[in-house]
């Protein structure tokens, strides 16, 4: 599938801001490694928000970041939204704008700017060695701290934060948990716990849960065949000895879905357990502060 033709399946999503949506650095197309995708559901459209790209100085680059938030509102729960290894692509762009018709300023920024775009290439495996090998972990949480740091001046609260990530972005939602005191709550889909641990990436979730500043909710698939149910009862028990967040914390099993069950542009989706942890996820944010 051509890219004119995943063009051709976007929804009119503001007659006024098509051509800004589709032309934009992030949110803008899928990545090759995934094709083909039912683009269709990219159905959440811009009235009644401000939304689109900003370009945030960090260290060495113009970092790109999506953005959707109430059209004139200020002092709006702030949710920062990881991407999976694919990067800021038309569904997480959708993703923040389901946020922004809820009353949330939600921000997706591009963390794997300085390595490259994920979007361009064709399998999974050239992701990891050429993106996501080169993004190490301190770099990634020093660049939501910027993402954070604009949303604050630009009419998010922060003292109503929260954090949520698919995959290589639940297991960021993790760390960032723990890195940054101002989290309310995070909600983690389908990250990786365990595995191997470098000078670029240090920690992985088991490590750091005992130490997290909100309560975090993850969210797993029983029948995912890269994050085991086990991994996932280590960091229950994990969570159960650490701080006040960490013990509020619950880790949910979907037993019938495998990975990336969120992800309705993909053929891994599962509706029924999508709906229910979307509904999960925003009742904790409600439950923990956020909103």
């Amino acid at each position: 599938m051509s890219q004119a033709d995943l063009d051709s399946l976007v929804p009119e999503v503001a007659p006024r801001n098509r051509r800004d949506f589709l032309k934009t650095a992030v949110g803008s197309a899928f990545a090759l490694a995934v094709l083909p995708v039912a683009a269709e559901t990219i159905t959440t459209d811009t009235h009644g928000l401000d939304a689109g790209e900003v370009m945030l100085t960090v260290p060495g680059i113009k970092m790109p970041v999506y953005y959707a938030k109430p059209a004139g509102k200020t002092h709006l729960p702030t949710v920062v939204v990881v991407s999976e290894i694919f990067g800021v692509h038309q569904h997480i762009a959708d993703i923040c704008r389901r946020f922004a018709k809820l009353g949330y300023l939600a921000l997706a920024p591009e963390l794997f700017a300085r390595a490259g775009d994920p979007q361009s290439l064709g399998t999974i495996a050239e992701i990891q060695s050429q993106i996501v090998s080169k993004t190490p972990d301190k770099q990634v949480l020093s660049d939501i701290d910027a993402t954070v740091k604009w949303a604050v001046a630009n009419g998010g609260d922060e003292k109503r934060l929260g954090v949520t990530g698919f995959c290589w972005g639940g297991r960021v939602a993790w760390l960032y948990d723990a890195h940054n005191p101002n989290v309310k709550a995070a909600v983690a889909w389908y990250g990786r716990i365990v595995g191997d641990k470098s000078a670029d990436f240090p920690e992985n979730p088991i490590d750091i849960a005992g130490k997290l500043h909100g309560p975090l909710l993850g969210l797993y698939g029983g029948k995912d065949t890269g994050i085991s149910v086990a991994s996932v009862e280590q960091a229950r028990e994990a969570l159960a000895k650490g701080s006040a967040a960490s013990k509020g914390s619950e880790l949910k099993v979907f037993p019938n879905s495998g990975h990336a069950f969120f992800a309705d542009y993909r053929s891994s989706y599962v509706e029924t357990d999508a709906k229910e942890g979307w509904t999960l996820a925003l009742d904790w944010f409600r439950k923990h502060g956020v909103v």
